[in-house]
């Protein structure tokens, strides 16, 4: 039985990392208050993968945010995908010279297609991350693009039939509605959605404590489960979580000695 991943996601916006509550954005701290609260090279014994995302809504600048992702993946060794207006292969290039080892892409799936076959082409189908936000309106699972500022006309099921054939490596799922709620993922709204889908799903948005881990990585499609969450797993709260989703017998990657990096 292939693995399953438990995922830690950071949120960064110019020159600070940030907390996310149904897409809209406080700031928490900078890169001295990262370091001081997470070191991930800890970290990295308690995840399988750490996704980094510039946030920014206005400004961005992938420089900026190359040398950001450089400086919180140095000594971690562990996948690190990366992803916020990519818009180019240079832009892809510049992350994965920086440390990234996939890209995260969200507006650009809807918008340039060409460019996602280009990345494919260039990288291979696991390079590339597809990260859906989507929303309940009406009974309707609809989905937004650019930081969830903007809905698209397809509802999530047309638009995730469209993802699939593009060949990427797996999607990110997130829900705009649980987005920073601590209440859990939108799994009540995705159970249809769940069997339809051939490619890898992350699960995001609302993940509170393991009780939500664990409930995401007992769906049989989905690959992984992510939090964004900073508070909620300050300390040792995310070895203890997978420690908890161990007991339960799931997939996960046993790490040795997981406790002990933490005394």
């Amino acid at each position: 039985m292939r693995k399953k991943r438990l995922i830690y996601t950071l949120l960064y916006n110019k020159g600070h990392f940030m907390l996310s509550r149904n897409f809209r954005l406080q700031k928490v701290g900078d890169f001295k208050w990262l370091k001081k609260h997470y070191n991930f090279e800890k970290i990295a014994f308690s995840i399988d993968e750490l996704i980094i995302l510039d946030v920014t809504r206005e400004g961005r600048d992938i420089d900026e945010f190359s040398s950001v992702v450089k400086e919180v993946v140095k000594n971690v060794f562990i996948p690190v995908a990366c992803g916020g207006g990519i818009r180019s292969l240079n832009d892809a290039k510049l992350l994965l010279n920086s440390g990234a080892d996939k890209i995260v892409v969200n507006t650009t799936l809807h918008s340039n297609k060409e460019l996602i076959n280009s990345l494919v082409k260039n990288y291979g189908s696991q390079f590339v991350v597809g990260s859906v936000d989507f929303q309940i309106e009406n009974d309707v699972k609809k989905v937004y693009i650019e930081n969830g500022e903007l809905k698209i006309d397809e509802n999530l099921e047309d638009f995730l039939d469209e993802v699939e054939k593009l060949s990427i490596g797996e999607i990110y799922l997130n829900s705009i509605q649980k987005d920073g709620t601590g209440q859990g993922y939108d799994i009540k709204h995705l159970a249809n959605t769940f069997g339809k889908l051939t490619i890898p799903i992350i699960l995001a948005g609302g993940a509170g404590n393991h009780l939500h881990l664990i409930e995401g990585l007992k769906i049989n499609s989905v690959d992984a489960v992510a939090t964004a969450n900073l508070f909620n797993f300050l300390g040792d709260a995310l070895p203890k979580a997978r420690m908890e989703i161990l007991k339960k017998e799931l997939p996960l990657a046993n790490f040795e000695s997981i406790s002990d990096v933490f005394k």
